[in-house]
């Protein structure tokens, strides 16, 4: 608990929260105008802007070559990039919470893999009983049933155990990457293998419009429930006695947690695939700003997951251009020295607060 819940070092206290939250809302919008420009063939966010303001107000040159570039392939790219971030940031700040493990993320109590397993299967079979929710929904059956296994084997005596909740999830979560590498292996397509080992690597090309209104959603109507939850989410943390004394059913209150969580996971992993780190990182750094109450925690994080995510998909897309980084393997890179330096920083300040 002393990893999740410490002392701010004054210097980033003693920014006002309000100021905070509109500085980094701000840079999200304009990230959003900056990064839609960046790509193969660069388009100056002066050019960007004027373009989505023409769209948005009902208007727009749809024939022009960077009015296709601009609204048709990259702009909606760039806003899915800012939704998963925002849900695997917010779907990682809630399990540490839950769990009180500051280590806690979603691949750690094997909801990502679940969900992997699911989108895998229906992208092997080709299904599309759901037509363009069938991904969607394969991968949040595939990470409901993972939460669905851990859950009822870290329960005891109708109390979730939160020790074991972490190191079942670590099991099934390997069992369940497991199952996705047979799967593939018994795929014949070399066509259907190579994109399903890119999107379990992590991947936004290809999204469209239609692409966006599902995680959208889903991600909206979560980040309201949760940031309706941080309250409850804060008495979890002080633990199962301090919960019962401020009147909360910690055990209820973990397994509703838990089920948006399964469901922010298994829509974004749907559209993403694989993306790792950012639900371990961005957490930590919206704590180094804010501190560790959730109620102001939890809308840092989710502005900070869009900003981190949308600008590891720029860097995907222009490090190794004309081809394409998969985005779970660069935020790999960005998140292990990331973290490193957290835990560092962290650290310090524990032991100048001892």
């Amino acid at each position: 608990m002393t990893a999740i819940v410490g002392r701010l070092p004054a210097r980033v206290a003693a920014v006002p929260y309000p100021v905070l939250v509109a500085l980094l809302t701000a840079a999200l919008a304009v990230s959003v105008v900056v990064a839609t420009g960046f790509g193969p063939v660069g388009v100056p966010a002066g050019e960007v802007a004027g373009i989505l303001v023409h769209h948005l107000t009902g208007g727009g040159d749809s024939t022009a070559t960077a009015d296709l570039i601009v609204w048709r392939i990259r702009f909606p790219r760039v806003l899915l990039s800012a939704v998963a971030g925002a849900g695997l940031a917010l779907a990682g700040a809630v399990v540490q919470g839950v769990v009180r493990n500051p280590v806690a993320d979603p691949y750690l109590l094997g909801l990502s893999h679940g969900a992997s397993v699911g989108a895998v299967l229906v992208l092997t079979t080709g299904t599309a009983v759901l037509g363009a929710l069938t991904l969607p929904a394969a991968a949040f059956t595939g990470a409901a049933v993972a939460i669905g296994i851990v859950l009822a084997m870290s329960t005891r005596q109708r109390r979730l155990l939160p020790v074991r909740l972490i190191l079942v999830g670590v099991a099934f979560g390997h069992l369940f990457a497991g199952i996705t590498s047979f799967v593939l292996a018994r795929t014949d397509s070399s066509a259907a293998q190579q994109q399903i080992i890119f999107w379990l690597l992590g991947g936004l090309s290809g999204t469209n419009w239609a692409t966006l209104p599902v995680p959208a959603i889903v991600v909206g109507v979560a980040t309201g429930l949760l940031l309706t939850r941080a309250r409850r989410l804060n008495a979890l943390v002080l633990g199962e006695e301090a919960g019962a004394a401020l009147g909360l059913n910690a055990s209820r209150q973990r397994w509703y947690l838990l089920l948006l969580v399964t469901l922010l996971t298994g829509t974004v992993v749907a559209v993403s695939g694989g993306i790792g780190f950012v639900g371990l990182i961005v957490p930590h750094l919206a704590r180094m700003l804010v501190g560790a109450d959730h109620r102001r925690m939890l809308p840092v994080t989710v502005v900070l997951g869009a900003l981190f995510l949308l600008w590891a998909d720029v860097a995907a897309r222009i490090l190794i251009s004309p081809a394409e980084l998969p985005i779970g393997v660069l935020t790999a890179f960005l998140g292990v020295p990331c973290f490193l330096l957290v835990m560092r920083a962290r650290g310090l300040a524990a032991q100048e607060t001892s």
